[in-house]
């Protein structure tokens, strides 16, 4: 799996969204400051900024504050990033476990859903059936 490194530069916008009064903005400004601590800008940033006991709680929930400054993404098999209702199309006829379908090479699978916990899978309908994919057999469509 590929890791993207996060631009630091881009999220030196935290700056100012850090003192929003909406906590969710709150939460997401923490964590990324958190993911960005090797930055001193970032460090100089979480100094300042001040959460009730409730929202750093929330904060706190995932854990995402202790990832680094990487991010993965799911990729399609041109190196491609997916996202949620993508089109793909199957670059290989793929047998499905536990089903006597097989997904044809070059079905066009439509709505796609990413598997959150797994960078290398995911999930569409194929003949009506969902069905997990690897990234690795499709190909986004444009």
């Amino acid at each position: 799996m590929k890791k993207e490194v996060l631009d630091s530069k881009h999220w030196q916008c935290l700056t100012g969204s850090m003192w929003s009064e909406v906590p969710g903005v709150q939460v997401v400004s923490w964590r990324m400051l958190n993911r960005l601590r090797q930055e001193s800008w970032a460090i100089d940033n979480l100094d300042m900024m001040y959460l009730d006991d409730e929202t750093l709680t929330w904060a706190k929930a995932t854990g995402d504050h202790e990832n680094d400054s990487t991010v993965e993404f799911h990729r399609d098999s041109n190196n491609n990033i997916l996202e949620n209702g993508d089109t793909v199309v199957i670059i290989k006829t793929l047998d499905v476990k536990g089903s006597s379908l097989s997904a044809k090479l070059g079905t066009v699978v439509k709505n796609i859903k990413l598997v959150d916990d797994n960078k290398e899978q995911i999930e569409g309908r194929v003949e009506g059936q969902l069905i997990v994919i690897l990234t690795k057999y499709v190909r986004k469509q444009s």
